[in-house]
């Protein structure tokens, strides 16, 4: 009964069987193979727009990788204080960029807001050559705290960091199910809102290891070939990343496996709001659902063999009692309802 992390969950068949078919024969390496420039081709539908797509395998790489073309290795990113590129990627955004500082940025259930931005900006004056100079802004879609920014406050964001000269950089590890969630258009939720570079992921949602920077503007993408060639991640057998791709695109597969997940993370929320004791920390918006349970109930329902973990940042709102539990595509009606069933009995 697991719901560690979507990572836990295996890949969908579907990519098994894309992977399966592009394993025939000889092709050039290095994404220089037909099916690759397919894919490649492929996102440019999705998103409406010509743009440059490169393939890494983690999502750790993508984002790194995708800022260090953002901004000088003496600028400033601002994040917010929850995100993954502060607080889950062990420094891989300074190692990339060079040496970048991260500002951390407070904001209710994990969002950003122009406001916000402002005054963290004004806090942070500019005093050259003693202070970083703010160069971008980083965004997650959805966020570490299981909630998604719609398009107005994406396109608000966007161009408040726009007015401040930063450049924007969404994390998109969950963009799959923000899509889903919100039934917007991808380009809606990226380019056309103002964001610059789509760190688009599909290892969490059924792929194996699949990750694409997506450059709107062609130009900005220049060098960004020898920045992956030299971090490791240009794939000498590309086509098996483009293939999870190819699959994951094919009829909606990707917008299915994520809407199965975020509704089996709504069903196991309200299962658990309903239980005395139980408080949901967050809104439960995509398949992450945060909670805090009376004393001893956690622990009691790991000792069944439950698998989930305490989830604990800056600004916890719960004061290091809660818990994350995150579903997949796999998960079943069967895993809530017996879940929720142990949850009643340990209370």
């Amino acid at each position: 009964m697991t719901f560690a992390s979507d990572n836990w969950a295996g890949a969908a068949p579907e990519i098994l069987d894309a992977i399966a078919r592009a394993n025939v024969g000889a092709v050039p390496g290095y994404g220089g193979d037909d099916l690759t420039k397919k894919v490649e081709a492929r996102f440019c539908e999705v998103f409406e727009k010509d743009c440059r797509v490169f393939f890494v395998a983690t999502g750790g790489a993508a984002n790194g990788l995708a800022l260090s073309v953002l901004l000088p290795p003496y600028g400033m990113i601002l994040a917010h204080e929850a995100s993954h590129v502060q607080m889950d990627e062990c420094a891989g955004p300074e190692f990339f960029t060079g040496g970048a500082k991260i500002l951390p940025v407070a904001g209710a259930d994990g969002k950003l807001t122009p406001d916000g931005v402002a005054g963290a900006l004004a806090g942070f004056p500019e005093r050259p050559p003693h202070g970083a100079p703010a160069a971008c802004l980083s965004l997650t879609q959805g966020t570490e705290c299981g909630t998604i920014y719609s398009v107005s406050e994406l396109t608000d964001l966007c161009a408040a960091a726009r007015h401040a000269g930063l450049t924007v950089h969404l994390d998109g590890a969950r963009f799959a199910n923000a899509a889903a969630a919100l039934g917007a258009a991808p380009a809606d939720l990226s380019w056309r809102a103002g964001v610059d570079v789509l760190c688009f992921g599909g290892t969490k949602n059924g792929c194996i290891a699949a990750e694409a920077v997506i450059f709107f503007d062609p130009e900005k993408a220049a060098d960004f070939e020898f920045r992956r060639k030299r971090a490791g991640h240009l794939w000498s057998k590309m086509r098996f990343i483009a293939a999870q791709f190819d699959g994951y695109f094919e009829n909606g597969l990707w917008l299915d496996l994520a809407a199965r997940a975020n509704a089996m993370a709504k069903k196991l929320s309200a299962g658990l709001g309903a239980i005395d004791g139980v408080e949901i920390s967050y809104p439960t918006e995509i398949n992450e659902v945060f909670a805090v349970f009376p004393d001893g109930v956690a622990e009691h329902l790991r000792d069944q063999g439950r698998v989930f973990f305490p989830w604990v940042t800056p600004g916890d709102p719960a004061g290091g009692k809660m818990q994350r539990l995150i579903c997949s595509f796999r998960t079943t009606d069967e895993d809530i309802a017996s879940f929720l069933d142990a949850a009643r009995r340990a209370g």
